[in-house]
């Protein structure tokens, strides 16, 4: 191959050679480390080159000539030994993971828990087994880094249910690679913030992973997006359901472009705004795997009716409009989400909603939130790094992709009440979840976790300071200025968001909702010294309070009031300053604006 005259491997080039176009001349940084190929040892000897074609029948080609030659000076061997990370071990039995079906391989993981150091060399005690492995994603599948799916396995191949790292048992798990997103951090700020929001998202760990023996770098270890009682709690469906309240959920549908090996999938009645090239949006049945014809009939049915009640001229009556079959609070925060974070791929991709049955409410709800690696401004194209404008405006910017958002967003947001409870909403998370002073420290908390495993991760793939599809430029030149860089964007875009989000939130007026929906209170006196009223409009009957510091803290709070008319005491040392006011009902969760404590 004439593309490699003049190639020069070394452990210290600047330049990728996955990131180069032929001629490769000159010097690059190989793929693999350099330094295994030594390992201490004399390199002299009998090489043998092996060539595969991996597209018989493609192109053709000849060797002519080949030649290795070792500098005076080998390349020292990254000799990974130990990390404050769990550490993941896989072993593929000799076979080489394929994107599918899953091959079986061992697993063993080892985490001695918090501060305690992790050595490659201790016993497997977070999971000793069997897996069943394949590598996961879409355009990620072109990465050397790969991102990988996996099932926890008993000695007889079949699904076992196992806890990991903590985490709530279940046989299904992700290994997220996190290769564009330099932060490490993109996919787990956006899990954390929709938890904060009282939204199921994955549970997650970061981990550093070796496969057959080789580092290869830090993952973030998460659920997959399953039903299950403590993932996505919906009802499971059984083959029997097929009638009546039993046949109405549980559901987990996604639009997204691929349709991969599902083939229970439908196309919306309604082109997506600004479509130029005949695009149509795509649902596809996550769960249940294999439903009966019944059960699949009924989803594509309410969710075509959904559309068509948004479409339509009542679209905002509460008896016959959208809120009939959708839960505004879930689309009111996927919404606030999807455009803090701009993620470019949001809205159009990975974009899941489930329904559980009638009885347990029924309602459409959006989420759980997944692949933000290339949001927060992290995307060099379709508008992704701005920090003012709409994201689901994503068609004026690029009319000619062929997934575009659906409908569902702006129409929504021409319905004036829905516009007033985005806003009330938006006040009660402006400075608490989404409090740029709080997202601050948590950036520079996790960076401090990741502080030796990005090291090593950064290793083994020197891509700081390098592009990596779809980097934007100029590229931060160390991890520092990669966490620096994701919380400038933050900030800025907050203060876009604070200023432009439409809707006016008069606490005293606001319009009532559903206790699943976003709800306003009346807190005062706010500030308060030793103790605060809260009125709730229709008389929700509030069971008990507590107060969220900003650092995560809960400090419960004693009612001497009513539940229909609370009044609360707090503590007699509790510090000056901003507190979260959560409100536990019979129907859940409540959290509302910042309350602050003042003498």
């Amino acid at each position: 191959e004439t593309g490699f005259s003049g190639t020069c491997f070394r452990h210290d080039a600047m330049d990728a050679i996955w990131e180069s176009f032929p001629p490769h001349t000159g010097n690059f940084f190989p793929i693999g480390q350099l330094g295994s190929v030594n390992n201490g040892q004399n390199a002299n000897g009998l090489w043998h080159l092996r060539i595969l074609d991996e597209v018989p029948g493609f192109g053709t080609g000849s060797l002519t000539s080949v030649a290795i030659t070792f500098s005076d000076e080998p390349a020292p061997y990254f000799n990974f030994r130990h990390s404050d990370l769990p550490i993941v071990s896989i072993n593929t039995l000799g076979e080489t993971i394929p994107n599918d079906p899953k091959i079986t391989a061992y697993m063993g993981i080892i985490d001695n828990g918090p501060g305690a150091l992790n050595e490659l060399t201790d016993p497997f005690n977070g999971y000793d087994g069997y897996i069943g492995i394949e590598t996961r994603g879409n355009s990620s599948e072109q990465f050397l880094k790969k991102s990988y799916g996996f099932e926890t396995r008993d000695s007889l191949g079949e699904d076992l249910d196992a806890p990991l790292l903590g985490m709530p048992e279940e046989s299904d798990w992700v290994l997220i690679a996190n290769n564009s997103d330099k932060s490490l951090l993109n996919n787990a700020l956006t899990f954390d913030l929709a938890q904060r929001m009282d939204h199921y998202a994955p549970r997650w760990r970061n981990v550093e992973v070796v496969l057959n023996g080789e580092y290869v770098g830090v993952y973030l270890l998460v659920e997959k997006i399953k039903r299950d009682a403590d993932r996505v709690d919906v009802a499971k469906l059984e083959p029997a359901d097929t009638l009546g309240d039993d046949l109405t959920g549980g559901y987990i549908v996604k639009i997204d472009w691929a349709q991969g090996t599902n083939l229970i999938n439908w196309e919306s009645d309604f082109a997506p705004p600004g479509a130029g090239n005949g695009q149509f949006i795509r649902f596809l049945l996550d769960h249940p795997d294999e439903p009966l014809p019944a059960q699949a009939a009924y989803i594509q049915a309410y969710v075509d009716s959904f559309e068509h009640a948004l479409a339509g001229a009542a679209f905002s009556d509460t008896a016959i409009g959208f809120r009939h079959f959708l839960d505004e609070r879930s689309a009111i925060d996927y919404f606030l989400l999807s455009e803090f974070a701009r993620n470019v791929d949001g809205y159009r991709q990975s974009t899941f909603f489930h329904k559980d049955k009638d009885s347990n409410g029924g309602e459409l709800k959006l989420g759980p939130v997944w692949d933000f690696d290339l949001a927060y401004g992290n995307a060099n194209y379709c508008g992704a790094t701005d920090t003012a404008g709409w994201h689901y405006l994503f068609a004026d910017l690029c009319n000619t992709d062929q997934n575009l958002p659906p409908f569902w967003w702006g129409r929504l947001l021409e319905d004036p009440a829905y516009r007033d409870s985005m806003r009330c909403r938006w006040e009660s998370l402006r400075y608490t979840v989404l409090d740029t002073v709080r997202l601050d420290a948590w950036c520079d908390s996790m960076a401090s976790t990741l502080a030796a495993g990005q090291q090593h991760n950064f290793s083994i793939w020197r891509t700081l300071g390098t592009f990596v599809w779809p980097n934007p430029l100029p590229v931060p030149e160390t991890y520092a200025g990669e966490i620096q860089e994701l919380k400038d964007w933050m900030h800025a875009r907050w203060l876009w968001l604070d200023q432009n989000i439409p809707g006016t939130c008069d606490f005293s007026t606001a319009r009532e909702n559903t206790p699943s929906r976003a709800r306003t209170v009346v807190v005062f006196p706010n500030p308060f010294q030793d103790r605060f009223t809260v009125r709730i409009p229709g008389g929700t009957l509030v069971q008990r309070g507590a107060l969220m510091e900003m650092t995560g803290r809960t400090i419960a709070l004693q009612n001497t009031g009513s539940p229909e008319r609370p009044e609360f005491l707090v503590p007699r040392d509790l510090a000056d300053g901003p507190y979260v006011l959560r409100l536990y009902t019979a129907a859940g969760p409540l959290h509302v604006s910042v309350v602050s404590k003042a003498r």
